[in-house]
């Protein structure tokens, strides 16, 4: 099996996993109830999205 000739050097390898991070998820506020939802998404507190309910929320039992 072939094997490099010569090492790579830190900086190299390095340059090449900048890109290998991890990217923190944008979170908006939901415009009915106030939660914090990710975008485009249906919000789990009340299930509105966009001003419109989409989804209905049962209440949980006590």
């Amino acid at each position: 099996m072939p094997n490099p000739k010569w090492r790579f050097s830190k900086t190299r390898t390095r340059k090449r996993r900048t890109h290998h991070k991890l990217d923190v998820p944008t979170v908006s506020t939901c415009s009915n109830c106030g939660s914090p939802v990710l975008y485009h998404h249906v919000c789990p507190e009340c299930g509105y999205y966009r001003g419109k309910q989409v989804v209905e929320i049962n209440a949980p039992k006590a």
